[in-house]
C-alpha cells in the first residue's frame, strides 16, 4: 500500500525533473539541425564575467543573509513558545505575497522618487549634500545597482536562511548549555565551543537554500538592476525567451551552471559531514 502511494511521486518526477533534464542534456549537446556537438559549451567561454558576476552577488548575498539570519534565529529560539510563533508569523508574512509583486514594491521603494529618497529629502540630505558637496543631483540613486540587486536577493532569501538554523537551535538540549557554564566557560566561549557547531547542519542547509536561488535568479536582476548586472539566469532567459534565440547555447549554460550548484552544494556537505555528531565535543 504504501508503494503503490509513490508511485504518484514517482511519475510527477520523472514529467517535471527527469524529462526536463533530459531535454536541457539533449539540446546542450546538439546543434541547430539536430546533430551531436559540443561547440555549445565552447560558446561558454566568452560569459565568463556573468558568471562570475552571479556567483559574486549571490555569495554577498549569502553572507549578509547569514550575519542577520543566525542572530535573528538565535533570538527566536530563546523566546517563549508564544513569542516564537509571533516571530514565525512575521517572518513568513512577507512570503505569502507573490515574489514578483515583492521585488515591484521594492521598485517603488528604491527608484528616484521613491520612498527613500523623498525621506531623504524631507529630512534636508540632499540639499545638504548639494549645498556642501557640490553634489548635483535632486536624488540618490539607489535602483539599477548591483547593491538594489543584492538588497532584493537578502530581502527574498533571507527566511529560507532563518527557519533551518532555527529549526536546528530550538532542538538543542538547554543542559547542555547550562553545563558548559558551570564549567566556567563565558557565553562568548560558549557560542564558539556549543552553540554554533551544533548548529552547524543549519548553518549549512540555510547557505545552500540561500546561495542557489541566487545564484540562478533573473526577475530580480532585471528589476532591481534595470538589465545592466546581467546573471546567469537573465542570460538563460535571453537564450531561451530573447531575440538571440539559441536554445542549444542556452542549455548548455544551463547544463554548466546546474554543474556548479551541485559542486559547491558537494563541498558545503563535506563541511557538514559528521558536524551534527562531534559538535558538542568541541569543549
Amino acid at each position: 500500500m504504501k508503494k503503490n502511494m509513490a508511485y504518484p511521486y514517482g511519475v510527477w518526477m520523472v514529467v517535471f525533473i527527469v524529462c526536463p533534464i533530459l531535454l536541457i542534456v539533449l539540446y546542450a549537446f546538439s546543434d541547430s539541425a539536430g546533430g551531436f556537438t559540443v561547440e555549445n559549451f565552447a560558446g561558454i567561454v566568452e560569459y565568463w564575467p556573468i558568471f562570475v558576476r552571479s556567483f559574486v552577488l549571490a555569495l554577498i548575498s549569502t553572507v549578509i543573509c547569514l550575519i542577520l539570519g543566525y542572530p535573528l534565529a538565535y533570538i527566536m529560539s530563546r523566546q517563549p513558545p508564544q513569542r516564537q510563533q509571533l516571530y514565525m508569523t512575521l517572518i513568513m508574512l512577507p512570503m505569502w505575497m507573490n515574489f514578483l509583486l515583492r521585488t515591484y514594491a521594492w521598485m517603488s521603494i528604491l527608484e528616484n522618487k521613491g520612498f527613500i529618497n523623498q525621506f531623504l529629502n524631507q529630512i534636508g540630505l540632499i540639499s545638504f549634500l548639494q549645498n556642501h558637496f557640490g553634489y548635483t543631483l535632486d536624488y540618490i540613486p539607489l535602483i539599477n545597482t548591483s547593491g538594489a540587486v543584492v538588497l532584493g536577493m537578502v530581502y527574498n532569501f533571507l527566511p529560507f536562511m532563518v527557519l533551518p538554523i532555527y529549526t536546528v537551535l530550538i532542538k538543542l538540549d538547554p543542559k547542555i548549555i547550562e553545563a558548559a557554564q558551570d564549567l566556567g566557560a563565558p557565553m562568548r566561549i560558549v557560542f564558539q565551543r556549543v552553540i554554533f557547531p551544533l548548529s552547524l547542519p543549519g548553518v549549512i542547509s540555510g547557505i545552500t537554500m540561500v546561495f542557489v536561488p541566487s545564484v540562478s535568479t533573473f526577475v530580480i536582476s532585471k528589476l532591481l538592476g534595470g538589465g545592466k548586472y546581467m546573471l546567469i539566469g537573465d542570460l538563460i532567459d535571453l537564450e531561451f525567451m530573447g531575440n538571440a534565440y539559441n536554445p542549444q547555447l542556452g542549455s548548455a549554460i544551463a547544463l554548466v551552471m546546474m554543474g556548479l550548484i551541485f559542486l559547491c552544494m558537494w563541498v558545503m556537505n563535506k563541511f557538514d559531514d559528521g558536524s551534527s555528531e562531534e559538535g558538542g565535543l568541541m569543549l
